[in-house]
């Protein structure tokens, strides 16, 4: 389990992740990774300095670019059950559904109040190791502004079929993945409470935070 600070730097630096893509152009199905990961890089610290209303920490308006900028780039889906581990095979339709809305707003409350710190920082980006035939990639970016560079890796898989294109299904912030983060803390819920009772847990967090915002 991290300790508080690094949760803390973990929230900053996941915040400017998780509002990727605003705003959203329409993405080139020949777009490489490290190209895709650089035009929403960009875009994000560009469009948050912009608004008033993200800085101020509007939950509503963060939540409304996510379901419009963000899932578009993500494969969610992959993303929740990586979380929730085994246990995801043996939840229902249902319970899978929930446990995505509910993942969804637990990130975006968490990390929404770190995108009113974004001021100076630029993206610079690593070489990328990948062949032209890859499928599952690693992007590696550095996020340049006061105090030391920030490492942050995506992970990206190429999606077939129409609107082909790169999914992001994980990062690294600070040598700390984000699913296999929450993939210890939920496996504990479900170990005392299961599928259901991780759910209550989830929707009982996101009230809180709610409350709190």
């Amino acid at each position: 389990m991290m300790n508080r600070r690094l949760l803390g730097r973990v929230a900053l630096v996941a915040g400017t992740v998780l509002a990727l893509g605003l705003p959203m152009v329409s993405m080139a199905a020949d777009e490489t990774p490290d190209a895709l990961i650089k035009r929403l890089s960009v875009d994000v610290l560009n469009t948050v300095r912009g608004d008033k209303a993200i800085q101020a920490g509007d939950i509503n308006k963060v939540i409304a670019l996510v379901d419009k900028t963000v899932m578009p780039n993500v494969n969610f889906r992959r993303m929740t059950a990586a979380a929730v581990g085994p246990g995801w095979r043996q939840a229902t339709p249902e319970q899978q559904k929930r446990l995505q809305e509910e993942f969804k707003i637990l990130l975006v409350r968490t990390y929404a109040g770190a995108l009113a710190q974004v001021s100076d920082q630029t993206v610079q980006m690593k070489p990328l190791r990948a062949g032209a035939e890859d499928k599952d990639v690693l992007v590696r970016t550095e996020i340049v502004g006061k105090g030391d560079p920030i490492q942050l890796e995506y992970r990206l898989e190429k999606t077939p079929g129409e609107g082909a294109g790169w999914k992001i299904y994980n990062l690294n912030v600070l040598g700390v993945w984000l699913v296999e983060t929450y993939r210890s803390q939920f496996a504990q819920e479900i170990n005392a409470k299961g599928i259901d009772g991780l759910i209550e847990t989830l929707v009982a967090r996101n009230k809180s935070n709610a409350a709190k915002g």
